[in-house]
């Protein structure tokens, strides 16, 4: 995976599942998860630089991906679905960094949750997990893209207060995790503002010239490395508008990994229709969505 990357992040675990089976109720099948990331990454890799995938699905669909669209697997055990206090990411038991280039997978995602102001001694566990994994990436010839999810210990994200607070946590964040002692290869970040208080998009908290200086002091510290924004959730529309932006702010970054944002509404779908109407939902709009990402990065 060189150059631009236009990536689908199809790495959601249990979450996903559950919302999957809520949505397809009576016909709920047990490989229904497998079948979705099945239609995701053949319907959406083709204009697709990357999709990533989860350790627990992952293997199984390796075969699935088409020609010129890498592979991309997450060392978790279960995406985003940390149970303990100190929110620690747990690692998957049926993989290992060294398994990666036998199964030919060239690039490895790791997320953590990451807060700047938490407690010294959780935050230097925490670096050291990741300063580990990037070791044994750089050693076994593995492209390490790593994620840093920001939070703070009582601010609660959505509120006008975590929205000031964000793009000083992105930036933090970032610095840190650009240190060479990490072997990080690609910084997944978030977009640093919530466009719900930024002027033009929603409450007028933050001006637009704050919030494309916001982009710049976050991506600063990350000069060297790639850089990719997450979509985390959002609706589609703000992160391809948070694209935009990062273009208008002279961000140099490499492009995206979008998940929900393109394909959230799918579920739906596939609760509805089935199989064959998730795949034509993808081919129409999920990869009209992937295509106006391009766009805007392009």
């Amino acid at each position: 995976m060189a150059g631009a990357i236009h990536g689908v992040a199809v790495d959601a675990g249990s979450g996903l599942a559950a919302g999957i089976a809520e949505a397809r109720g009576a016909h709920a099948q047990d490989d229904d998860l497998l079948t979705f990331k099945r239609a995701v990454v053949e319907t959406l890799g083709p204009g697709a630089s990357t999709v990533l995938v989860d350790a627990a699905c992952g293997r199984d669909l390796l075969g699935n991906f088409p020609v010129g669209c890498a592979p991309m697997l997450a060392f978790e055990a279960d995406v985003y679905h940390i149970s303990h206090e100190d929110r620690i990411t747990v690692l998957p038991d049926n993989l290992t960094v060294e398994d990666y280039p036998a199964l030919g997978v060239k690039d490895l995602k790791f997320f953590i949750y990451f807060a700047p102001d938490d407690e010294p001694a959780l935050n230097a566990r925490k670096q050291d997990l990741v300063a580990e994994i990037g070791a044994r990436c750089r050693a076994a010839g593995v492209r390490y893209l790593m994620e840093p999810l920001v939070y703070h210990p009582t601010l609660q994200p959505g509120t006008a207060e975590y929205a000031a607070a964000k793009p000083d946590l992105v930036r933090r964040a970032t610095e840190v995790f650009a240190q060479p002692r990490f072997a990080v290869d690609v910084l997944k970040v978030e977009v640093p503002v919530d466009l719900n208080f930024v002027e033009g998009f929603g409450q007028p908290e933050m001006t637009r010239s704050d919030a494309l200086e916001a982009f710049r002091a976050a991506a600063a510290p990350a000069e060297g490395l790639g850089v990719v924004y997450l979509s985390a959730g959002v609706p589609f529309e703000a992160f391809e508008a948070s694209l935009r932006m990062a273009r208008e702010a002279g961000v140099a970054f490499d492009g995206f990994m979008c998940g929900r944002a393109i394909w959230s509404d799918a579920v739906a779908v596939f609760g509805a229709e089935g199989e064959a109407g998730l795949r034509t939902w993808l081919a129409d709009v999920g990869c009209a969505r992937l295509a106006r990402l391009v766009t805007a990065v392009d």
